[in-house]
């Protein structure tokens, strides 16, 4: 026969999996639009950002590619923020989301201008 703590444990982990995983919105720049069909506002579902995207992949093929390195980073040219906090500040992939939270793709801008203009 378990013991308590063992049963407790077994409660919580069937009513865990019994909870919606948070809907989100995501962003994406213009990039992904061919993707998404010219969608430019998504929502995906998901416990962490890492979830939200591997579930927006599945909706649109390709999407996460462009956002995960072959080492399951974020790609150093990619910017994922949770509403106004860069990920890579938090968790990063691993970051939580709640219901209603907004998870921006924008992609690094480089450049400049050249010394004496």
């Amino acid at each position: 026969m378990p013991s308590s703590t063992q049963t407790v444990g077994a409660d919580l982990q069937s009513v865990d999996e019994t909870v919606p995983a948070p809907v989100v919105a995501i962003r994406l720049p213009a990039a992904f639009h061919a993707l998404t069909g010219g969608q430019r506002q998504i929502s995906g579902a998901g416990k962490t950002i890492g979830e939200v995207l591997r579930s927006l992949d599945q909706d649109f093929p390709g999407v996460i590619e462009r956002i995960i390195d072959a080492e399951g980073a974020v790609k150093r040219y990619v910017n994922v923020y949770r509403n106004d906090t860069d990920i890579r500040s938090v968790d990063g992939l691993d970051t939580e989301v709640a219901q209603s939270d907004v998870v921006w793709i924008i992609p690094a801008v480089a450049g400049g201008c050249r010394a004496g203009f």
